[in-house]
């Protein structure tokens, strides 16, 4: 969802008229005046120094690099494969402290640019582009509190244990309360039009929504009265996010059609809700504690949860299967005229957990078939990830990201471009009735 300045914004520029969607404005156009021109930062002179100067521009999308790193890292514990072999859960390890030193070097980042360039916090979180990836942080941190189930806890001792399900509580009530938050600057803005809407209205709500498979990822390893409140929370917090997002997304392309070229990527957003909503159903019926006899015997009911959350499943994930196809379609519509921007990590995050789920039923069906299109699948998401993880390097150097007017902190109007849906005129309606 990145983009350069559209005509009305250059146009204002010309007028001297203040970008009221840039943020820290004033700081580019001294350093403008010092370099002369805004590709002066990406010189190799003073290399260090354009650089941090640069980082004026590292917005919250960023965090996309370590949300699909730590995505991965889950989706290559052997505990979530059908088909493993010899050394897949070190290569899970490796991903997985990848992902701590690129979520903290993100964070470094991030909070450098607060403190050096001053307002541009308020900006972030208030601007119609950028505050969309504000749950990018947060997902992240998903990503690495489930893969403490993964590859933490059966090293450590019940430590960890009670610090998951602490970490968990404190994860569930911060994203409920930024959804909240969030949506209700969305609902508000001015500045946001229902045709400017992208598949990144989806992440307010994306966080919270992964409450529900950080559940399923530790509730067997906690006490029976502790894992039952993290398996309801985690149901409530899924079933939540899951209708929030479907009920955005699909009338504004009813409506309005696809995205811009280059919010397209960003369509595989809509793949995760669904995807990740089956996959928590099912972790959820298996994690359910053997101890409590509410519906009568646990083994009873335990194997009837389980019946009904694979059937439920499968209907759940169809939706993203479709979603899927949907995103593939318009994508290659438009291949050659992708530049890089940082949703195209989207490309990687919400394919996890359609890939995961895909294992879990083959598990659920003992399909060594279906389990042998998970591994493919798998391979072809590292594949991916090493493709968008080079290409981002590329843009980093070629200053084709992190840089003025190139970057989530200015705003796009996404009902001008070539490929939107013509919207006939209510004269143009009753003519044709």
């Amino acid at each position: 969802m990145v983009f350069e300045l559209g005509g009305e914004h250059r146009e204002h520029r010309e007028h001297g008229e203040q970008d009221i969607h840039s943020s820290g404005s004033s700081s580019y156009e001294e350093s403008q005046d010092n370099n002369g021109t805004p590709e002066g930062r990406c010189g190799f002179v003073g290399a260090v120094s354009n650089f941090l100067a640069r980082l004026e521009h590292f917005t919250w999308a960023n965090y996309t690099f370590p949300m699909s790193t730590g995505g991965l890292a889950l989706l290559l514990a052997e505990q979530t494969q059908g088909l493993i072999f010899p050394g897949l859960q070190t290569i899970g390890k490796v991903f997985y402290i990848f992902d701590l030193v690129v979520f903290t070097l993100v964070t470094a980042a991030i909070t450098y640019r607060f403190i050096k360039f001053p307002g541009t916090l308020k900006h972030s979180i208030t601007h119609p582009t950028e505050a969309l990836f504000l749950g990018t942080s947060t997902l992240s941190l998903a990503s690495i509190i489930a893969g403490i189930a993964r590859y933490g806890i059966p090293s450590c001792g019940p430590w960890l244990i009670t610090t998951y399900r602490v970490l968990f509580w404190i994860y569930f009530v911060i994203t409920f309360a930024l959804a909240v938050g969030q949506y209700s600057l969305l609902f508000t803005s001015p500045l946001l039009k229902i045709q400017d809407m992208t598949p990144a209205w989806d992440l307010p709500i994306f966080p919270f929504m992964l409450s529900g498979t950080v559940a399923s990822s530790g509730a067997a390893f906690q006490p029976p009265d502790e894992a039952l409140p993290m398996i309801l929370g985690g149901l409530t917090a899924q079933g939540l996010g899951m209708c929030i997002s479907i009920m955005i997304y699909v009338r504004r392309m009813i409506q309005w059609g696809f995205p811009s070229p280059n919010s397209r990527p960003g369509m595989f957003i809509a793949v995760g809700p669904p995807s990740f909503t089956s996959l928590a159903i099912i972790g959820l019926a298996n994690d359910f504690p053997n101890h409590y006899n509410y519906f009568g015997a646990d083994s009873v009911t335990i194997q009837i949860l389980r019946v009904l959350a694979t059937f439920t499943s499968i209907f759940i994930w169809s939706l993203s299967l479709w979603f899927f196809c949907i995103s593939v379609v318009a994508n290659l519509a438009i291949r050659k005229q992708l530049t890089f921007h940082l949703n195209w990590y989207a490309y990687v995050f919400p394919n996890v957990g359609f890939t995961i789920t895909i294992i879990s039923l083959a598990k659920n069906f003992h399909s060594r078939a279906a389990m042998a299109v998970g591994s493919a699948m798998t391979l072809m998401l590292v594949a991916m990830w090493i493709f968008v993880f080079i290409h981002h390097v590329k843009a980093v150097i070629n200053c084709e990201i992190m840089c003025d007017g190139k970057d989530e902190d200015f705003y796009v109007n996404e009902k001008r471009h070539s490929h939107v849906k013509p919207n006939p005129s209510m004269s143009d309606i009753e003519k044709q009735a």
